[in-house]
């Protein structure tokens, strides 16, 4: 049975995956870390990496970009393979998961579900197909809580799109100070946050007299929960150290 760490432990994801890892028979919650260190009766919390002693097989972590130093620090103090499935991270916290990644398998992605996945891997096809006759525009919609825009879903898009399409295109995040028509070569994306949205996704190919979207619709955190402790299973098949993402699992 694989031994699991949930960084974030009491947030709303924490709890997820807490609940998958109960009706999972190959995977036990060990001990939780939690900044306010609020108590769980089925798992010792800790409110820091550093005061967590409990021996495990991997961390998963949602919690927020801030704790993500001192979690790197232990995990990679105690050699265990992390999975962050947090958003938000700055230029300078990506460089210290890259540097992680160096000594610890290190398993990222903005977004744990399959079918969001899948969801990349046809826009990519889109935009090869396409081209540069069409626009490419995304709209993400979240619940009112999260505080990151746009999500790192929707990066993940755009990354998607921009590597297939034929020029490099520029992100465009706010229109309302600019006073031109549209640039051929842009990603608009537009964030919607409101109510309790888990999460919905969509590309826009926008081509003379017609029009292609692609869309994802999360109707629970469940999904991305799910994708989180498989990933933990799969980085306990992985021996070397290195950055793995869902490309790897699937």
């Amino acid at each position: 049975m694989q031994k699991i760490i949930i960084s974030g432990c009491n947030g709303h994801m924490g709890h997820v995956v807490a609940d998958i890892c109960a009706a999972d028979a190959q995977v036990e919650v060990v001990a939780g870390i939690d900044i306010l260190g609020q108590k769980n009766p089925d798992f010792p919390v800790f409110s820091s990496p550093a005061a967590c002693e409990v021996p495990a097989d991997a961390v998963i972590d949602f919690s927020h970009p801030s704790a993500l130093l001192p979690l790197l620090e232990m995990c990679q103090a105690k050699a265990l393979p992390v999975v962050l499935a947090t958003t938000g991270y700055d230029p300078q916290q990506l460089e210290a998961i890259s540097a992680a990644a160096q000594h610890i398998p290190v398993f990222r992605s903005a977004n744990m579900s399959l079918g969001v996945n899948v969801l990349l891997d046809l826009v990519r096809k889109a935009a090869a197909v396409l081209g540069e006759d069409y626009d490419v525009e995304i709209v993400e919609r979240h619940h009112h809580r999260k505080v990151d825009a746009p999500s790192g879903t929707a990066l993940m898009i755009a990354d998607a799109a921009a590597s297939a399409l034929p020029y490099q295109p520029e992100y465009i995040y706010d229109r309302q100070s600019v006073r031109k028509p549209r640039d051929p070569h842009e990603i608009g994306i537009s964030s919607v946050r409101g109510g309790t949205i888990v999460g919905d996704h969509t590309v826009i190919f926008a081509g003379r007299d017609e029009v292609i979207e692609l869309s994802h619709h999360a109707a629970s955190r469940e999904v991305f929960a799910s994708g989180a402790v498989r990933a933990a299973k799969f980085l306990s098949s992985v021996q070397t150290p290195g950055l793995y993402d869902m490309s790897h699992l699937l």
